[in-house]
C-alpha cells in the first residue's frame, strides 16, 4: 500500500516537491474498486432534432468530464475528482459537487447561470451513475490496514502521510479515499528534529508516567481499526484540562471546535461523531444512561440508524468507532461499563510563577507541532514494526490497546502498561464509590465474606447509605440482578467475585448470585494484589527503537 520510502540514516523524509510524483496505477484518479462511469449521460439532449441540450444535461456532462462516482460503505454517493486529491465530495451539501458544478457551468456558459431544477436533476442522474459500482471504503482522516496507515493532512491539495514497519513519507496524492467535513481543519506537515516528545512534555504539567501513557494514547489514535480507550483529563480548576485536552486533540485530528459541549440527545451526538475522527466532550460533571451507553460503543464501533431526508420508509447508517476524550473533575460520577474504558490521567496543580496565557500556549504549541507529529509517526512506525509479535498473557478489558502500549515499552523501555493497569483499577475503584448501589454490595460482603441469595434477597438486604434510596437504585429483582451483573468487573478489581452461575435446590428454579472475596493462599479473604492484575508481556522477535526520542 505504501510508496517507496526516502531514509538516510534511519530516518524518513518528505520528498523533493520538485521531484516528479511516482507514477499512479494503471487509472491514477480512480478510487481503488471504482470505476470511471460510460459517457452516455441517461438524460435526453436533443442532439440530432435541432434542439440545444437542456442545463441539466449540460452539467451531467460537465460532472462526468472531470469526476468518478462511487458510494461509500454506509450508502452515500460521492464524487471524485479525476485529475485532483483523493477526496470525495458529497454530491449535496455544503463544499460538495452542486456548488462546484453550479460554479463551473457559469465560467462554461457564460451569462448562463444552471436553474435549481436543473441542478436537482443532475444531481439525480449522478446519484445513479455513484450506484452503479459496488460500495468502497471512504475514510474520514485516518485510513489503511494491516500493511500500514495513511493520515489525510486535511489540505487543500489532498497530501496524506503514509506510515508502516519501515517509516513514515508524506504523499501527494492519498493511496486511499478520504472525506473531509466542516469540523477538520488541516493538519501540519511533520518534520524530524529528534527532540518532538520532549517539547511536547514541556507544555504539559504532568509527570513523567502519566505524559509516557499519554504518549502511548496518541500513537494508538492513529491506529484505526482498535477500539481505543476514552482519554480523561482529571483534576481540580487550575490544572489545564481543557487546554491540554485542546492540544491533544489538535494534534491527532484538527478542528476548529476541538472541544464540545455534552450533546443533548443522540442525533446530536451522531452528527458530531459522523463528521470528526476524535471529539473531546469538555467539563463535564454528570453523564446521563444514554450517553454513557452511546460513547461506550462509539469506542467499540456503534451504528446508528435513521430516516433518509425525502423519504418515508428508506433508512441511512451512521457507522463510526472514534477516539474520544473528556475533562472532568470527578471521575465517581461514570458509570461503570464506561469506566472500565477509560485512560484517566490527573494533571497537576500549575503553579501561579508558572502559569501562561492563551495566547502563549497556543504560539508555543503551533511551534513545536510539527516536530511532535514527527516524533509520534516515527513511534508509529516503530510499533507496527514489533506489534504483530507481541502477546500477553492475560487479556484486560481494552486489550488491543494494552498490545500497542506494550509495543510502545518495547520500542521505548517504558512501563506504560503497566501504569495504564494500575491507573484502571484506581478508576474502577472511584466508579464504586459513586454507585450507591455498588458501595452497598461491598459492605454487604465485607460483613458476611461470602452472600449468597437470590436477586431479590439481595435487593432487600442491602441497604442504601442514609437509608434512602437514590432514583438510580434498582426498583425490582430483575433491575438488581442486572446491575450486579454491569457492577462485577468492577467488583472483581476490588477483590469481590460474582457467581451467577448456580440454581436453588428448590427444583432450579431461581437463578442464585453468589457474592465473595477473593481468598489468598492462606485463607483469609482479600482484595487482590495489584500485580496479579498485570499482564506479563511476552514479546517475539526483536523491534527497534528510533533514534532521538524521548
Amino acid at each position: 500500500m505504501s510508496a517507496p520510502m526516502n531514509a538516510v540514516n534511519g530516518h524518513v523524509h518528505t520528498p523533493d516537491p520538485h521531484t516528479p510524483a511516482q507514477p499512479h496505477p494503471a487509472d491514477p484518479h480512480t478510487p481503488h474498486g471504482a470505476r470511471t462511469a460510460p459517457r452516455s449521460t441517461g438524460v435526453n439532449t436533443g442532439e440530432g432534432e435541432g434542439k440545444k441540450p437542456s442545463a441539466a444535461a449540460r452539467l451531467v456532462s460537465l460532472a462526468r468530464d472531470g469526476y468518478t462516482f462511487v458510494t461509500s460503505t454506509d450508502g452515500r454517493p460521492y464524487a471524485v475528482a479525476l485529475d485532483g486529491p483523493n477526496i470525495a465530495l458529497p454530491l449535496r451539501g455544503r463544499a460538495g459537487l452542486r456548488q462546484r458544478l453550479a460554479r463551473q457551468y457559469a465560467d462554461t456558459y457564460k451569462g448562463d447561470v444552471a436553474s435549481q431544477s436543473a441542478l436537482a436533476d443532475a444531481m439525480t442522474v449522478l446519484e445513479g451513475i455513484a450506484e452503479s459500482d459496488d460500495p468502497v471504503p471512504v475514510d474520514l482522516r485516518v485510513g489503511g490496514g494491516p500493511d500500514g496507515i495513511v493520515v489525510d493532512l486535511g489540505t487543500a491539495n489532498g497530501r496524506a502521510v503514509t506510515v508502516s514497519a519501515g517509516g513514515w513519507h508524506i504523499v501527494d496524492r492519498s493511496p486511499v479515499l478520504f472525506r473531509r467535513s466542516g469540523a477538520m481543519a488541516p493538519m501540519p506537515a511533520p518534520v524530524l528534529d529528534g527532540d518532538g516528545l520532549a517539547k511536547l512534555h514541556s507544555l504539559l504539567n504532568m509527570d513523567a508516567p502519566t505524559f509516557r501513557q499519554l504518549v502511548g494514547w496518541l500513537v494508538a489514535a492513529w491506529i484505526p481499526h482498535i477500539p481505543h480507550p476514552v482519554l480523561t483529563f482529571k483534576g481540580e480548576q487550575g490544572t489545564g484540562k481543557s487546554k491540554t485536552a485542546q492540544m491533544v486533540v489538535n494534534l491527532i485530528d484538527p478542528s476548529p471546535a476541538s472541544k464540545r459541549s455534552q450533546p443533548r440527545d443522540i442525533k446530536a451526538w451522531s452528527a458530531q461523531a459522523f463528521n470528526s475522527w476524535a471529539l473531546c466532550l469538555d467539563n463535564i460533571s454528570t453523564i446521563p444512561p444514554w450517553l454513557s451507553d452511546t460513547l461506550c460503543k462509539a469506542v467499540t464501533g456503534d451504528g446508528i440508524v435513521d430516516r433518509a431526508l425525502y423519504t418515508d420508509d428508506d433508512v441511512v447508517v451512521l457507522s463510526f468507532r472514534r477516539v474520544l476524550a473528556m475533562t472532568t473533575i470527578d471521575a465517581g460520577a461514570l458509570a461503570g461499563d464506561l469506566a472500565e474504558r477509560l485512560l484517566m490521567l490527573d494533571l497537576q496543580l500549575i503553579e501561579e510563577d508558572r502559569r501562561r496565557t492563551e495566547e502563549e500556549l497556543d504560539a508555543a504549541f503551533e511551534a513545536v507541532r510539527p516536530a511532535v507529529l514527527g516524533a509520534l509517526f516515527d513511534l508509529l512506525a516503530a510499533v507496527l514494526a514489533v506489534l504483530p509479535g507481541i502477546r500477553l498473557d492475560s487479556m484486560p478489558r481494552m486489550a488491543d490497546f494494552a498490545r500497542v502500549l506494550a509495543a510502545v515499552d518495547q520500542v521505548q523501555e517504558w512501563n506504560t502498561l503497566d501504569s495504564y493497569l494500575a491507573t484502571s483499577a484506581n478508576v474502577a475503584g472511584d466508579a464504586l464509590e459513586g454507585d450507591p448501589f455498588g458501595t452497598a454490595v461491598i459492605a454487604l460482603v465485607d460483613r458476611c465474606g461470602t452472600w449468597t441469595g437470590t436477586a431479590g434477597q439481595l435487593l432487600e438486604q442491602l441497604l442504601p447509605p442514609g437509608g434512602i434510596r437514590p432514583p438510580s437504585w434498582p426498583k425490582d429483582a430483575t433491575r438488581a440482578g442486572g446491575k450486579v451483573k454491569r457492577l462485577a468487573p468492577l467488583l472483581r478489581t476490588v477483590g469481590i467475585t460474582v457467581d451467577d452461575t448456580q440454581r436453588s435446590p428448590d427444583r432450579q428454579r431461581h437463578k442464585l448470585l453468589v457474592l465473595a472475596r477473593t481468598e489468598t493462599n492462606d485463607g483469609s479473604a482479600s482484595a487482590p494484589p495489584q500485580d496479579s492484575l498485570w499482564p506479563d508481556v511476552t514479546p517475539i522477535g526483536q523491534g527497534h527503537k528510533p533514534p532521538d526520542l524521548y
